[in-house]
């Protein structure tokens, strides 16, 4: 039985493909945004993509909850 989130991530992490697409591209999400965070200047163009990342970041971030708290709620109590 699953308890903890960390858990439930791994362990759809290991048996779900869609949550494991999810979670390797919000991990691409924030090394793009890391690789942003240490320049001491964005030009316009990167600032609109660091926007538009934090969004992406933030909307498979809510997916994967989404599947957690899903998966969760088919367990038996």
């Amino acid at each position: 039985m699953v308890k903890t989130t960390d858990e439930l991530k791994a362990h759809l992490m290991e048996t779900n493909e869609q949550f494991r697409l999810l979670a390797q591209q919000h991990s691409d999400y924030s090394k793009r945004l890391d690789e942003l965070e240490l320049r001491s200047h964005l030009s316009a163009d990167e600032q609109v993509e660091e926007v538009k990342l934090k969004k992406m970041k933030l909307r498979l971030k809510d997916q994967m909850q989404e599947m957690m708290n899903r998966y969760r709620a088919e367990q038996p109590a």
